[in-house]
């Protein structure tokens, strides 16, 4: 698994942040701007406030969405490193397609547990142009993203978001008979409770140098509903069902993905996926700075299988 200490080369979000453009961009953002120690202009990363001014006038400056906003409290994704998971997926499409990036419509994208934010959507069409098919459980989530698409005129024709009725499923019930996806994302669940959550908040705020009694602070400065960071058994056991209900799709999808938050769970991942049966097992290494991650990916079709998909993508909608 190849880690990477710099973000994809594609990704937009190279170097440190230009708050002078940024606040050009966006003003609201200059009431969180301060000098830090280091004489560099930055936020207080701690506050969730701060944090989701930060992520509007990002996406404004880079992506040109007029509008961006989630709901208090939900989760305020991190977006250089969800762009590099959008990146890396891209390479992984073109290695069967003569080493090209597919891009444009015809490229359908499941995005697995979208959120409020509706990020991956963003990243996605703007960057390659392609359409999303979004899904949640959380009926809050599924508005504010709905919001977002709706108020940006170039994400309206290219993501549509639809509500998850079973929190027991996760493809069942949105994947038609008749629907076809070059790729699956997610971002699951990765706390089994909400001790677990506790304690790693914890741990964050004293990185952030805010130590102190934990219940006069919120969980997390990013954010997250108990439906967005918290699942019966972790992430390794939502996964594993992620894998067991792939095998129904296997012949509507070109790659199942998935984001691994902890590195040993590597082994109950690989576990899963090998006993769905798929042919093909990818693991991404992503690093930005101090901290890693990885993506794992599979496919249940063979690679001749694979260039046949893309041969025979059409212009739009529905194949093969």
């Amino acid at each position: 698994m190849p880690t990477l200490s710099l973000f994809h080369p594609r990704n937009r979000h190279q170097g440190r942040y230009d708050f002078t453009a940024l606040i050009k961009s966006m003003p609201e953002l200059a009431a969180f701007v301060r000098v830090n120690p280091h004489g560099d202009q930055s936020i207080d990363f701690a506050n969730s406030a701060a944090v989701r001014a930060l992520n509007a006038a990002l996406l404004k400056a880079w992506y040109g969405l007029a509008h961006w906003d989630i709901p208090e409290g939900y989760l305020c994704p991190p977006i250089p490193g969800r762009g590099d998971y959008v990146h890396h997926l891209a390479d992984l499409v073109a290695e069967h397609n003569a080493g090209v990036i597919p891009r444009g419509p015809a490229v359908h994208v499941l995005d697995i547990g979208t959120g409020a934010s509706a990020i991956y959507p963003v990243i996605g069409h703007c960057d390659y142009g392609w359409r999303f098919t979004c899904s949640d459980i959380d009926p809050v989530a599924i508005k504010s993203a709905q919001a977002i698409i709706q108020a940006n005129p170039g994400l309206r024709n290219s993501a549509e978001v639809r509500l998850q009725k079973s929190p027991a499923h996760i493809f069942k019930g949105l994947v038609g008979v008749n629907e076809y996806f070059d790729l699956t994302l997610c971002n699951p669940p990765f706390y089994s409770s909400s001790e677990e959550a506790a304690d790693n908040s914890e741990r964050k705020w004293r990185g952030l140098g805010k130590a102190g009694a934990r219940h006069k602070r919120p969980l997390l400065n990013f954010g997250g509903r108990d439906n967005e960071l918290l699942y019966e058994g972790g992430e390794a056991l939502f996964i594993s069902r992620m894998a067991e209900e792939s095998t129904i799709f296997q012949k509507q999808v070109l790659w199942f993905s998935t984001l691994v938050s902890k590195e040993s769970n590597l082994p109950k991942v690989y576990r899963s996926i090998k006993n769905a049966g798929a042919l093909e097992v990818r693991t991404v290494g992503m690093a930005q700075g101090q901290k890693k991650s990885r993506f794992v990916a599979w496919t249940f079709l063979n690679p001749a299988d694979q260039k046949a998909w893309h041969s025979r993508r059409p212009a739009c909608s529905a194949y093969p």
